[in-house]
């Protein structure tokens, strides 16, 4: 919430600003607001700089002196619990005798896409939103955005699973603000009807188009500068083109840190002689953290920053590019050490696939999985039978283990196997025409 946006807010002569998701970087906004004698009550999750803002009052789980038990709670979560607490306050005072009462779990489907889509770790906590979400969704209760867009992406309501929500929901609506207006995307889901919803969602069908295009030549072009440098060799990885563009950099540094298992930043120009910054961790890196270490070597490197462990955005002069880059490999280097560079995975064992039926595959993809709970991942040894490419992107193969032919995908990979290999995988359930087979998803090779 910057200055500029509470001058536009004061236009509509409110009495308090609410933030979701946002705020508890914004000194300057907050300060701009009481100036003009506007409450304002924080809600955000994200993790708190050396200064706070002096608003009327502050929601943030991973505030200093908050007991709150559950710290991985995202924006969307938070004010769900502001809610919560304010239907409770306003049932003690009786305000329902004469008012309707919401019923506020008509909102948890949208809970839930906002817990899946910013990729907060599923805890205990997390995982029963987005249980009670999924089940509304499963129900045909969705939100009549979610909805529309289950049906431009072809999602069985009653087989919708949490990857749905990431990879097929999450992506349409992000699309809006990565190119266009993240007002689109709102209207989606605050649409009343389902065709209001279906006509908006076909607008954002359109953006996540447009955005996969610019991905690829995006990936294409840092390819050819990853190929320049030592990857092996560095302990991060900084990139930058001036023809990027800037709603779409954070979708490829999570693409080069899943490949290259590094910290990853990639720069895009954001308005003349300034760089925007969007960021990716592993594991073992506080990406904030880190940034604010480089901020206290150098005041003048960062123009701004912010973030959480796993993902952070910043701003830089573009002058300063190459100063950044050094700064960003000398404080990771001091941060973690090569052995962490080194992925891991944790396999859960081999499968018996003469024990596994379809049904059980179904029941175990139908559970709870996202960040920081996987999906169970099986280890085995396969001969290709058959493969194939598709789309020029990813490679479609049959598979034999333990007698038996399986149809595999491998997602993002466009070259041939050789006859026999060991790899990690998953299950997953696949049905066409009636037809109900199990499928194996290859993660990667061993």
């Amino acid at each position: 919430m910057t200055p500029e946006i509470v001058d536009l807010a004061k236009e509509k002569n409110p009495k308090i600003i609410i933030t979701v998701d946002n705020g508890i970087a914004s000194v300057e906004g907050v300060n701009q607001a009481n100036q003009y004698g506007i409450d304002v009550l924080v809600t955000d999750h994200h993790l708190p700089g050396e200064t706070l803002p002096r608003a009327k009052c502050i929601v943030n789980p991973n505030q200093h002196g908050c007991d709150f038990p559950s710290k991985y709670l995202c924006g969307v979560g938070v004010i769900f619990y502001v809610m919560l607490a304010l239907r409770a306050e306003l049932r003690k005072r009786d305000y329902f005798k004469d008012n309707m009462e919401p019923n506020l779990m008509q909102l948890i489907d949208l809970v839930a896409l906002g817990t899946v889509a910013d990729l907060v770790p599923l805890d205990r906590n997390n995982r029963t939103l987005v249980e009670y979400g999924i089940r509304r969704i499963r129900s045909g209760q969705a939100n009549p955005g979610i909805r529309a867009l289950m049906a431009l992406a072809k999602k069985n309501p009653s087989q919708f699973h949490t990857s749905d929500l990431a990879f097929s929901i999450a992506p349409r609506l992000n699309a809006a603000g990565r190119l266009d207006d993240m007002t689109l995307g709102i209207q989606c889901l605050l649409s009343d009807s389902y065709e209001d919803a279906r006509f908006i969602a076909s607008s954002l069908e359109a953006l996540n188009l447009k955005r996969r295009s610019i991905e690829s030549e995006m990936k294409d072009g840092a390819s050819i500068q990853l190929h320049e440098l030592n990857c092996e060799a560095q302990f991060s990885i900084a990139l930058y083109d001036p023809t990027w563009h800037q709603g779409v950099i954070g979708i490829i540094a999570s693409r080069i840190k899943d490949k290259y298992h590094r910290p990853v930043i990639v720069f895009a120009k954001s308005e003349e002689g300034i760089l925007k910054g969007s960021g990716r961790s592993i594991q073992s890196l506080h990406l904030r953290d880190a940034l604010d270490l480089i901020s206290k070597k150098d005041p003048s490197i960062l123009i701004t920053f912010g973030g959480h462990a796993m993902a952070a955005g910043l701003t830089i002069k573009e002058k300063d590019f190459d100063r950044f880059v050094h700064f960003f490999e000398e404080t990771v280097r001091g941060l973690i050490t090569s052995d962490d560079l080194e992925l891991t995975i944790e396999v859960d064992d081999a499968l018996n696939f003469s024990e596994v039926t379809y049904e059980d595959v179904e029941h175990i993809n139908s559970q709870v999985w996202g960040q920081g709970f996987p999906l169970p991942i099986f280890e085995g040894e396969f001969e290709v039978v058959e493969q194939r490419i598709l789309a020029d992107k990813h490679l479609k193969l049959n598979l034999l283990l333990q007698n038996k032919v399986f149809e595999a995908i491998y997602f993002n990979h466009s070259e041939h196997l050789p006859r026999k290999i060991k790899a990690i995988y998953q299950v997953d359930s696949n049905e066409f025409n009636g037809n109900k087979k199990i499928q194996i998803q290859l993660r990667m090779l061993t």
